[in-house]
């Protein structure tokens, strides 16, 4: 529970019985310290850049463990979900960023904080790792709630693989409806092809469906019958607005530039039930449909609850300097943290709230770890962390767009130049940026990409499969 004291115990053990032959590895005396980094997101890609900038060589092992070999750039997923911009082209190669850094590709299952070792998982195999300092920046994973059909039927939009399939499924069920017959039952089966329900008025769930939508009305003339009009598009949340971490008059915006579009936008409204052809929402009414796209918001990685240390809401408590409270070397940052904010006023109980799971947090607390840890090994001076924000950015498609740069409120194709150029400037790899901004060109001066690749298979998008809960147990995404 937050606030409770760590619970003693000597050892998380290895979720499975097989360990690497020969132990884990382990840095002897006189060699460098051991330096791990759990999650190749924007936290931990940005403290091992920090880390193997300024220490020199023999003072420190940097290794990273990820399941893939490449930072993915999540803002831009709505645009790979929509064909703008190639799946390759957000996705930053580890090995060519972090040339001083081993990595480990693979999960980590477990954490034994008394042996000072993690258990990474790969295939069938287990390997074990030794550390002197660990960073966890294992993320997040899409939240889910007790709501029978969700994992089965709803697909997300936070790994490759998911937007992908994503965009895969929206071409398939429109051909497919498209073919249909105009019989009663034909006309039964269209609509419901025709039908998509987006759970979640964020980031995701708003960008994805306001480029979906845009999307579709370029590429049109690829049915016969079906036009992008011809598509009913529900965006669904229990909170009372569109884009609340925008603040109210972008937020109303947004939604008056969703509902002008002919969005069906349900606030304050959730999901009590799906299935294959339905949703059940709490408001009463039934929608038949065969795409459920579930953004509902993030919690901290699995791995977080399995420590056994104070979590607030899920993400594991912090100092201000990143370290973990009452285990030397253990240090976390990004989603699966609980960073107190100190740029921020306290609330009514002299308490600081905790920094929003952001990119933009995850980065500079990337940055803000790799120093910290790099003074603890004897190079530098640690410093609190505290941030100045840059503003919040969303991409409706078209022209338009809602920004707030440095507290500046901004709609229209301006929101959009700046939108799209904080993108190219937050990218990490100049290569990538490239890439991206030319993705941008051609979609301005040539027909929009409508090829189906189906390359991804249904079972390989539920949740559980595309984001790798299913190694921590069932419940992993309600924690």
């Amino acid at each position: 529970m937050p606030g409770t004291p760590p619970r003693r115990r000597p050892a998380l053990r290895s979720l499975t019985s097989r360990r690497g032959a020969g132990g884990p590895e382990r840095a002897g005396a006189g060699r460098p310290a051991r330096v791990v980094v759990v999650g190749g997101g924007f936290a931990g890609f940005y403290a091992l850049r920090y880390l193997q900038r300024h220490l020199p060589p023999e003072s420190a092992d940097l290794l990273l463990v990820t399941p893939e070999d490449y930072l993915l750039y999540s803002p831009l997923l709505p645009e790979v979900a929509t064909g703008v911009v190639e799946a390759r082209h957000i996705a930053v190669s580890l090995r060519r960023k972090l040339r001083r850094v081993r990595l480990v590709l693979g999960r980590v299952r477990d954490v034994d904080l008394a042996a000072r070792t993690v258990s990474v998982q790969r295939g069938g195999t287990t390997q074990e790792l030794a550390w002197d300092h660990l960073v966890l920046t294992p993320g997040s994973i899409t939240r889910q709630f007790e709501i029978p059909g969700v994992p089965e039927h709803a697909r997300g939009l936070k790994t490759l693989v998911e937007a992908v399939y994503l965009r895969d499924h929206l071409l398939e069920q429109l051909d497919l409806a498209d073919a249909q017959p105009d019989t009663e039952a034909g006309r039964a089966a269209r609509a419901e092809m025709l039908t998509v329900v987006a759970v979640g008025a964020g980031y995701t769930g708003t960008e994805f469906v306001a480029q979906a939508q845009r999307w579709l009305t370029r590429i049109e003339r690829r049915w016969d019958r079906t036009r992008a009009r011809d598509v009913r598009w529900v965006l669904v949340d229990v909170a009372p607005a569109v884009l609340p971490e925008l603040g109210p008059q972008l937020g109303a915006h947004a939604l008056t530039v969703l509902r002008d579009r002919g969005v069906d936008v349900r606030l304050e409204t959730s999901v009590a039930s799906a299935d294959d052809t339905r949703v059940v929402l709490t408001d009463g009414s039934t929608i038949r449909t065969r795409t459920l796209v579930w953004g509902a918001g993030v919690v901290a990685s699995p791995l977080v609850a399995a420590l056994g240390l104070p979590t607030r809401r899920g993400r594991l408590v912090t100092d201000t300097d990143l370290s973990v409270p009452g285990v030397p070397g253990l240090w976390a940052a990004g989603d699966a943290a609980a960073v107190p904010d100190l740029a921020v006023a306290p609330g009514e109980d002299g308490a600081l709230p905790d920094t929003q799971p952001t990119a933009q947090h995850a980065q500079r607390q990337g940055t803000a770890v790799g120093r910290n840890v790099a003074a603890a090994l004897g190079h530098g001076t640690p410093r609190r962390y505290r941030h100045r924000d840059l503003g919040l950015v969303a991409d409706l498609g078209g022209l338009d767009a809602v920004a707030r740069p440095l507290g500046i409120r901004l709609t229209g194709p301006v929101a959009k130049v700046v939108t799209r150029g904080y993108h190219l400037l937050v990218l990490p790899a100049t290569a990538n940026r490239v890439r991206v901004a030319a993705d941008w060109l051609f979609q301005s001066v040539l027909p929009p990409d409508e090829t189906q690749l189906s390359v991804v298979r249904q079972e390989d998008a539920r949740l559980a499969a595309a984001q790798a809960t299913a190694i921590y147990g069932p419940a992993a995404a309600q924690r």
